[in-house]
């Protein structure tokens, strides 16, 4: 008796030890806020400045979560099905509903099959802690006991509103599915309160069987579905409604397998996949946590016009082979990104692609910053002469043969001409002067650093022949804009506003969802460029008349406010941009293929422009541009123009011919300023060989019989170096090679043998290497050039010279 009493007392302080360890687990259920706190979505929101949603973006693979919903943001008919499938008597019981588990007993003792015991509150407390949830095996008496007492304990502590909503936002569903919000925007493509009956079914089924077959998921669809109707026709108002008609199971299963195929919740959605993608690259290398919100500069506004404006005008390109392009805004003031689209969506066959961060050829829009190098360094001015004809540059691979985008040359024009209309030769001419590795460190100087060196471009370097991004590209222009002090994009991201490459987000770390300009972290900026060559440059791209003779008088790149502009075509149309800034604003728009793939007939004012100017004129639609306030060491001066050279017997030495460009006042760095610019024989005849060609002969050599100013006669064709090819379709007496040279009474020889006398002779081309000599009459060498011949040769003739 005594053994017994002593057995009974054990099993009964078991059981409360039991009881108490159970009881004090569940007492440490989470409040309802510190559960939606700690509620983390799949996916990343990125908020405009003005607070709106302008990317989701998937950052968490393991699971798919979507947004924490309201209970009152859940279709009723959601809720009704939810109730009347997992708990008929939620609203009455007190957490456990101990009818229905005495009926789960009864049928477990007689082995009946009946419906579980388990209530939404005692699902809801095993997903809130792990140790009540179900495992492989079932749930142990400790499990059972413990679920049993939280549930009690939550039912008490939270409403039963809060209850259902908690449970509707962590319930897992099917697959990585957890929460309503994730389950109606990917099997029904829609948000959670737009769920009619039968999707309601259908959810409320699959919370029981989250895995199990479409066939089984429709069945118990179907008996929710009677069930919902039933209660709706228990009431009367509702007795006369379409809620009572027969319930078709058969299209139930098919509306089911349909839905349960559909994957409708893209990874991402919005306007600005490409920035939330770099920014929360840029976050994740820092701290790696990912908030659920993310605050950024841009301005959604102008997100989405500057998206619509790439859109359309590419749809009007339609036919000329483009299909990319990208479109980026900047502070001048903070750096900060203002809108960055990285493609044109879903015209593009690589939209994933982005453009603002693709490497790609600049062209033309490298020279703002040649020209200013040049003035900086008082190689030239705004009003210099430079020379737009044929130019021949030897290079270790042979003669570099830059040419014009219209295939025509302007012959002397100034520098602000050549500038603002986009001169190719001039520009060249011009790297010959700063050299490419000087012209190599100033572009590092502005943001743009390139992979080689600047003697691996050579002179294509004018023409933008390396690889930059649009980013880069535009934040060069912002050092223009800026006066040659150049920042990084300004770099805020929740590091105490030091600077980093690129960052979109705020200063303040996100605590409000609207941003001021203060928000944004003030930008250090280090001198990259001469303030005032900086201004002279702005000064030439803003001139409407000086773009003329490429771009017309009434072109595309004029605004009714101040902005300066330059555009750029890379090598056969494969890249088109357009780069300027206003008072406030530096816009950057590329065009092209992300395949590198040719556009057909696609120019800098057709292709990127028209976006640039319907950027520029959204962003100024109510706010002014003024052009910006000369720099200290600038002088400003009257100039005029002389013509080529004199005419002959005019009493004016500066020539009485039509002048070069109309008078103006120019812009000069102080102390390099003059009044009036021209050309003369003595200037045509002394330009370096190296830059010039072959016209360049054709107009000095009558006036260089005389060899003016006392300059020794040389070679002005063919330069050093050059490399000739024969070709064998082409007759040989067509393949002649012209040598021309300054001065008269000049002798040629080739390889020591006499070929001819006089300015010009003609030679028919022989393969190997050769030796062009230049004697006076008694046989001094004046000048020498060596070149090389390749090809099959032509049927051997005696040695032919022709003088002209």
């Amino acid at each position: 008796m005594a053994e017994r009493r002593g057995g009974g007392v054990r099993r009964w302080y078991a059981g409360w030890t039991l009881w108490m360890v159970s009881a004090s687990a569940a007492w440490a259920i989470p409040a309802f806020d510190e559960v939606r706190a700690d509620f983390k979505p799949s996916d990343t929101l990125i908020l405009s400045r003005e607070g709106e949603v302008l990317q989701r973006l998937r950052t968490d693979a393991t699971v798919r979560r979507g947004q924490w919903v309201p209970l009152a943001e859940v279709s009723p008919a959601l809720r009704t099905a939810l109730v009347l499938s997992e708990d008929k008597r939620f609203f009455e019981h007190s957490g456990v509903d101990w009818r229905a588990a005495s009926a789960a007993a009864w049928g477990n003792l007689w082995n009946q099959r009946t419906r579980g015991a388990s209530t939404i509150t005692m699902q809801l407390a095993g997903l809130l802690d792990g140790d009540w949830r179900q495992g492989p095996g079932g749930r142990t008496v400790v499990q059972k006991l413990g679920q049993t007492v939280a549930a009690q304990v939550l039912d008490r502590r939270w409403r039963k509103d809060q209850i259902l909503e908690a449970y509707l936002n962590l319930v897992p569903f099917r697959s990585e599915l957890v929460g309503i919000d994730a389950l109606s925007r990917t099997l029904f493509g829609k948000a959670a309160h737009g769920l009619d009956d039968r999707e309601a079914a259908v959810a409320a089924a699959l919370v029981r069987a989250p895995n199990a077959r479409p066939a089984l998921v429709a069945q118990r669809a179907c008996g929710v579905l009677r069930d919902m109707q039933a209660t709706s026709g228990a009431r009367p108002a509702q007795r006369a409604t379409p809620a009572l008609a027969r319930v078709d199971c058969d299209a139930l299963d098919l509306f089911t397998t349909a839905a349960l195929q559909r994957r409708a919740f893209d990874a991402s959605e919005g306007v600005a996949p490409h920035f939330a993608r770099y920014l929360l690259r840029q976050r994740s290398g820092k701290d790696g946590a990912v908030p659920e919100r993310v605050p950024s500069t841009l301005r959604a506004p102008l997100q989405r016009f500057a998206v619509q404006s790439l859109q359309q005008h590419l749809r009007e390109l339609r036919g000329r082979n483009v299909e990319d392009g990208a479109v980026l805004v900047l502070d001048n003031a903070t750096g900060a990104v203002l809108a960055w689209v990285g493609s044109s969506g879903q015209l593009s066959q690589a939209s994933e692609v982005d453009g603002v961060l693709a490497l790609r050829q600049p062209g033309s829009t490298l020279k703002p910053f040649l020209y200013a190098q040049a003035i900086a360094e008082r190689r030239l001015t705004a009003a210099s002469l430079v020379e737009d004809s044929p130019a021949q540059i030897t290079t270790a691979s042979g003669l570099y043969i830059p040419q014009n985008y219209d295939r025509q040359f302007k012959g002397w024009v100034s520098v602000r001409t050549a500038l603002a209309a986009s001169l190719n030769v001039p520009a060249v001419r011009t790297l010959v002067m700063v050299t490419p590795d000087a012209f190599h460190r100033q572009l590092g100087a502005v943001g743009l650093p390139l992979r080689e060196s600047g003697d691996y471009f050579g002179y294509s370097l004018a023409l933008g022949s390396p690889e930059v991004p649009l980013l880069h590209l535009t934040n060069a222009f912002r050092t223009l804009a800026n006066g040659g002090r150049a920042s990084p994009v300004a770099g805020t991201l929740a590091n105490g506003g030091r600077a980093s490459p690129v960052s979109g987000t705020l200063a303040n770390g996100g605590r409000s969802s609207a941003v001021a300009l203060s928000d944004v972290a003030k930008p250090r900026f280090a001198p990259a460029l001469d303030a005032r060559a900086a201004f002279i440059v702005g000064d030439i791209l803003s001139d409407g008349n000086a773009r003329a003779r490429t771009f017309g008088t009434d072109s595309v790149l004029a605004t009714r406010f101040w902005t300066a502009v330059k555009t750029g075509t890379s090598k056969d149309m494969r890249d088109n941009w357009a780069v300027g800034w206003s008072e406030r604003y530096t816009v950057g728009v590329w065009v092209g293929n992300a395949s590198g793939a040719a556009m057909h007939d696609v120019s800098g004012t057709s292709g990127a422009a028209p976006i640039w100017s319907a950027v520029m004129g959204f962003l100024h639609a109510r706010e002014p541009s003024r052009a910006p306030k000369a720099p200290l060491g600038l002088a400003r001066t009257a100039v005029r123009f002389g013509p080529v050279a004199p005419q002959p017997g005019s009493p004016d030495p500066r020539g009485g011919g039509q002048p070069l460009e109309a008078a103006r006042d120019e812009w000069f760095v102080q102390g390099t300023q003059q009044a009036f610019f021209a050309i003369d024989s003595v200037a045509i005849s002394a330009y370096p060989s190296s830059a010039s060609g072959q016209n360049d002969a054709k107009k000095s050599a009558p006036d260089a019989a005389v060899s003016p100013a006392g300059l020794p006669p040389r070679i002005t064709a063919p330069a050093p170096g050059t490399i000739i090819a024969l070709d064998p379709d082409i007759p040989p007496a067509r393949q002649r090679l012209q040598f021309t040279a300054t001065g008269n009474a000049v002798q040629w020889r080739l390889d020591g043998k006499t070929l001819g006398r006089g300015p010009r002779v003609a030679w028919l081309p022989w393969p190997g290497r050769h030796v062009v000599q230049l004697t006076d009459a008694q046989g001094k060498v004046l000048d020498e050039v060596r070149l090389e011949v390749r090809g099959a040769g032509v049927v051997a003739q005696p040695l032919r010279a022709g003088a002209h």
